[in-house]
C-alpha cells in the first residue's frame, strides 16, 4: 500500500512543478464536503455517482417537487394560481404514494425513518 501511496505522491508532485494544477477550479477555495449521513455507508459510494451524473431516484425527485410546490403555495396569493398549484401537489403526491405501494416500501419502518430523513434534508 505504501508503494501506490508514494507513486500517487510523486505524479502529484510532478503535476504540481509542471503546473498543471494551478487552473483548475475551485483553487484556494474550501472544499465543499458533502453531508451523507443519511446515506448507508454501502451505497454512498454509488449514491455519489449518481448524483455527479445527476441523476436521484424518481421519489426524491417527486419529494422534492411536493416540497417546492409547497412553498409556492405558502407564498402565493393569487387564488387561482393557489388552486393550480394544489391540483399539482394533488398529483405529485398520488404519484408519489403509488410509486411508494408500487415498490411496497411504504410500511417498512426503515424508510419512514428515511422518508423523514430525506423531508428534513430537503427543507
Amino acid at each position: 500500500m505504501d508503494v501506490f501511496l508514494s507513486i500517487a505522491e510523486e505524479r502529484i508532485r510532478q503535476a504540481i512543478n509542471k503546473g498543471d494544477l494551478d487552473d483548475i477550479p475551485g483553487k484556494g477555495k474550501p472544499l465543499q464536503l458533502e453531508d451523507l449521513s443519511m446515506v448507508p455507508p454501502d451505497l454512498r459510494m454509488s449514491y455519489k455517482i449518481l448524483k455527479n451524473a445527476r441523476m436521484i431516484p424518481v421519489e426524491m425527485e417527486l419529494q422534492k417537487d411536493i416540497l417546492k410546490i409547497e412553498d409556492l403555495i405558502a407564498c402565493c396569493y393569487d387564488e387561482t394560481e393557489r388552486a393550480k398549484l394544489k391540483e399539482e401537489l394533488t398529483a405529485k403526491t398520488l404519484r408519489f404514494q403509488q410509486l411508494m405501494e408500487k415498490r411496497k416500501i411504504k410500511g417498512n419502518s426503515a424508510f419512514r425513518m428515511y422518508q423523514d430523513q430525506m423531508f428534513r434534508k430537503l427543507r
